[in-house]
């Protein structure tokens, strides 16, 4: 689809921040926003997913969250206590998922947006939960992808997987590689087989634009301090489409469903033999349902 335009990677300046992004499509067509998960650089969002997109007349655009790829890091913060805000305890964060919420929102302002179809993965899909609770006039319908409500009952991740969240940063390049090829391993489930050349070379595209082991720390802790948004999600009137991994690892499908059960009318659909990623196999599917949950 090399006929579809394409912006280049750009810096907006928002607030204390700059944000990396990049736009797919017609800035006339009707805007979509994707917001990627913790610790991964907006180029996870595969090219050609954003193409397909703006091929059925949207204006795509991603942009790398603060604390990762080319957008504003916080290493003079340091890095929280992790482990005490596991436990519960409260730890001061340098920011939360608000604050999150509250760049992707300038960055539809620096773009000139009024509003726009807010999609997130993960993590992605708690700051679009928050942008849905916080300004909810900047968001015409929500997609929210393999993620969850913050609820502290809820599963948790499997011991093998909710290590990868605390593991020690790779020391070198060809350590990243590896350790991303066997998360992927895991986050992948066991229906679909991934493909290991093309982990590798993201990994390596990933690696060389930005490695920020601190940031993903830092964006971790913003998750376990910003706690529940049942409470909130009950007053979300937004057309909200809740998609979850029917064998996720990392965020059990409890969590979608609580997210789904928490906004009003929302509707939830599982994605068979899906884990924490995207199964080449099952991309038509989650394509085919985000555009028919945009198109109304």
């Amino acid at each position: 689809m090399s006929d579809i335009p394409y912006s280049g990677e750009k810096m907006a300046k928002v607030g204390e921040v700059e944000l990396a992004y990049d736009t797919f499509g017609d800035p006339s067509s009707r805007p979509m926003l994707l917001i990627m998960g913790l610790g991964a650089q907006m180029i996870k969002w595969k090219d050609e997913f954003c193409q397909v997109i703006a091929s059925k007349g949207h204006y795509v655009i991603r942009f790398d969250n603060r604390d990762v790829g080319l957008s504003t890091k916080f290493d003079d913060a340091g890095v929280p206590d992790v482990g005490s805000l596991m436990q519960g305890k409260p730890v001061e964060t340098p920011y939360k998922l608000k604050d999150m919420a509250a760049d992707a929102v300038g960055l539809l302002d620096v773009l000139g947006i009024k509003s726009a179809d807010v999609v997130g993965v993960s993590m992605g899909g708690m700051i679009a939960q928050t942008m849905a609770i916080e300004y909810p006039e900047r968001v015409r319908t929500l997609t929210s992808i393999m993620s969850s409500t913050g609820n502290p009952e809820l599963p948790q991740p499997k011991p093998e997987v909710g290590a990868l969240l605390v593991a020690p940063p790779a020391a070198n390049k060809t350590d990243y590689i590896t350790n991303q090829v066997a998360a992927a391993k895991i986050l992948h489930g066991t229906t679909f087989q991934i493909d290991e050349d093309y982990v590798r070379d993201e990994a390596d595209r990933a690696y060389e634009r930005n490695y920020n082991p601190q940031g993903f720390t830092r964006q971790f802790a913003a998750i376990l301090a910003s706690g529940s948004r049942n409470a909130d999600l009950q007053k979300v009137k937004i057309p909200t489409l809740v998609l979850h991994g029917s064998v996720d690892p990392l965020v059990p499908i409890a969590g979608g469903k609580d997210t789904a059960n928490s906004i009003p009318g929302a509707k939830f659909q599982a994605i068979e033999g899906m884990g924490h990623s995207f199964p080449t196999e099952r991309v038509p599917e989650i394509l085919q349902a985000i555009l028919q949950h945009t198109s109304q």
